[in-house]
């Protein structure tokens, strides 16, 4: 496993602060090992083993810890000194009032608390007002193209130009590139899902109607990078005889949101300088877990690279919105310490129309920030002052 050191850059400096860290990541994206990697670095700065504990709450071992009093119970029994323990704790989420917990450990003991969890509201509870202001959250997901290139360790340009089309379909899940055939990442993506979706949505919403969430949910993943409207969802699965409300329609995205399983951006009017309202689209975490619901569809090459270059502008450090450019859409507006930076993306611009209208979105744009349009293409489109990048090398940029 590579070390994701976009991520430990950014946490580093908190190891020996008693701030909490709190760190959220869809399902198997790597929040485990990151915390394996975590406990490395404490090793190699001369932190002992005995002063460093770590929980999988997924695992039965730990079966036992159901509640903040067991875990309150068990961390304590285990501290046997005055000096610094460092307590990691893995998908917390699982025991009941965990917050309770760590709010007891953080005010009484000398400990640096890491936490992991799946889901995007970890901290949105009653009780995470008891640790209100003394954590700070990070954020993670599977591989970004450049940690999938570095994980596979590929020279070549050819091989580079292969993994990326795989990229392009089956994403970056970390434990996806162990299996070498297309049915074993299918089956793997497939378990991936399901423990989504029941595990993390199903039980915890306790949704009755399970096969019409599925139904829906299916849609959501597999149009990405869409604005969503229940109205014509309602109208697609009247035609297949399934009844479904706007109310249904809108639980289940933001189930999906919850579960980290998708992204909401909203849309920025450019020239009112306002949000605009009901014009979110949505973008998958992973474009594998929508491919595998996405057999014997065609495949939308468009939509998924303007995911991957969503989510790639996320693993940068963006803040990232769509752009409304006088009735124009600007895939993207990313900002990040008070700079910007447009986006637009498609798949080719061999086609003279596209090329005008992906180059004409940025039309009485009069800043100066930069603006991009990012293709396929290896040719050069470049023009006033818009710049044309090749999504490969555009994603491989240091």
């Amino acid at each position: 496993m590579i070390k994701r050191e976009a991520y430990l850059s950014k946490i580093r400096e908190f190891y020996n602060m008693d701030i909490i860290k709190v760190i959220t990541g869809i399902r198997r994206c790597g929040k485990s090992t990151l915390l394996l990697q975590i406990i490395e670095e404490l090793k190699e700065n001369n932190i002992d083993d005995s002063h460093i504990i770590y929980i999988n709450f997924e695992d039965v071992e730990f079966s036992f810890i159901k509640n903040y009093l067991d875990l309150n119970k068990y961390i304590k029994e285990k501290i046997k000194d005055q000096e610094k323990y460092f307590i990691l704790f893995d998908e917390v989420q699982l025991v009941d009032e965990w917050e309770r917990a760590i709010n007891s450990f953080k005010s009484t003991l000398n400990v640096s608390i890491f936490v992991t969890g799946s889901n995007s509201k970890l901290l949105s509870s009653e009780l995470a007002t008891l640790l209100s202001g003394r954590y700070v959250t990070f954020k993670i997901a599977p591989f970004s193209f450049s940690e999938v290139v570095k994980y596979k360790k590929i020279k070549e340009k050819s091989a580079i130009e292969e993994a990326f089309n795989d990229y392009l379909l089956w994403g970056g899940m970390p434990q996806r590139f162990a299996f070498t055939t297309i049915e074993g990442i299918q089956t793997y993506l497939k378990d991936v899902f399901d423990s989504i979706v029941l595990k993390d949505i199903v039980k915890r919403k306790s949704i009755k109607n399970i096969t019409l969430f599925e139904r829906v949910m299916e849609y959501l993943v597999t149009n990405p990078s869409q604005t969503f409207s229940p109205t014509n969802m309602m109208s697609i699965f009247e035609t297949e005889k399934i009844p479904v409300s706007s109310k249904t329609i809108y639980e289940c995205l933001d189930y999906a949101e919850e579960s980290l399983l998708m992204s909401k951006i909203s849309t920025y009017d450019v020239r009112g300088k306002r949000i605009l309202s009901r014009k979110d689209k949505y973008y998958l975490t992973d474009l594998g877990l929508g491919q595998i619901l996405n057999i014997n569809k065609k495949t939308q090459y468009g939509a998924y690279l303007e995911n991957i270059v969503f989510n790639e502008l996320i693993f940068r450090g963006y803040n990232v919105s769509i752009g409304n450019n006088n009735g124009k859409e600007i895939d993207f507006i990313a900002t990040k310490h008070n700079q910007k930076e447009y986006y637009q993306v498609t798949f080719s611009l061999s086609n003279k129309e596209t090329e005008e209208r992906e180059f004409g979105a940025y039309d009485n744009i009069q800043d100066n920030y930069p603006k991009y349009v990012i293709s396929t293409d290896k040719l050069d489109y470049s023009q006033n002052g818009i710049i044309h990048k090749n999504i490969i090398d555009w994603l491989l940029e240091k």
